[in-house]
């Protein structure tokens, strides 16, 4: 959980004074953001675009892990979470934001055949989620993914999916984007399947970094989900884990 408002000036001014060297990182960060902030059109167009661009250079620190090592650590948390909560071979399970499959490799191998799909914003993080099936020699476990324009989920059939998982994925969405998700995943949920999603948890003043890094209030997401008649929970035991994000559950 976050406890300070990383956005406002004053934490900015003693960051810089206390971190110095990554000071000329963020500045460069920020031009390279604003610069694909004027060239897309929306805020999914936009973050393609920063995904695009940190592909380019690693794709473990595309998705947030800029070490192989954590790589492998969030993957088996994930994993680890969810088998735990009883996801079982037959499952059906729908990864948003799946990226290069830092944990969807472990749900494909754990999955029976066909029984993934994993769906990204981002071709780029695609590519490199095919590396992972040939590097792991998941091939015959015949896993979907595919590229996505927006979550209206429009392509995908009705209560179909018993299990879906969205890790680190509204931690980067504004507000339009996480209800447009909201308004359409009920109907791809099978009878009794749940929706889980890790979010930057703040009990201050909601706030967003560089439109990359969004900050929420719990009971904004619980509203937000109260709407299109989804039953929201904060799942308590997920803050046990050496994670930084908060997880919610949610049923139709």
């Amino acid at each position: 959980m976050a406890s300070k408002n990383r956005a406002s000036l004053t934490h900015k001014v003693r960051y810089a004074a206390r971190n110095p060297r990554r000071v000329p990182p963020y500045a460069r960060r920020l031009a390279r953001d604003a610069w694909l902030r004027m060239k897309t059109r929306d805020h999914v167009g936009y973050y393609r675009a920063v995904m695009r661009s940190d592909a380019s250079r690693t794709p473990f620190g595309a998705v947030g892990t800029p070490s192989e090592k954590r790589w492998l650590a969030l993957g088996e948390l994930q994993f680890d979470y969810l088998v735990k909560h009883g996801l079982k071979p037959g499952d059906r399970m729908l990864e948003i934001g799946c990226g290069n499959l830092r944990a969807g490799r472990l749900f494909i191998d754990h999955l029976d055949a066909g029984n993934y799909y994993g769906i990204d914003i981002s071709p780029d993080i695609l590519f490199a989620a095919e590396d992972t099936l040939v590097r792991y020699d998941l091939q015959d476990k015949l896993p979907h993914l595919t590229p996505v324009r927006d979550l209206q989920l429009e392509f995908l059939p009705a209560a179909h999916f018993n299990v879906v998982h969205a890790h680190s994925v509204f931690s980067h969405s504004p507000l339009d984007v996480i209800d447009e998700c909201f308004a359409n995943i009920g109907r791809v949920l099978a009878p009794g399947g749940f929706f889980d999603f890790t979010f930057n948890r703040t009990e201050g003043k909601e706030h967003q970094v560089l439109r990359e890094d969004f900050y929420y209030r719990t009971e904004t997401l619980v509203t937000l989900a109260a709407k299109h008649k989804l039953d929201a929970t904060f799942m308590e035991d997920w803050e046990a884990n050496d994670h930084k994000q908060s997880k919610i559950r949610v049923t139709a």
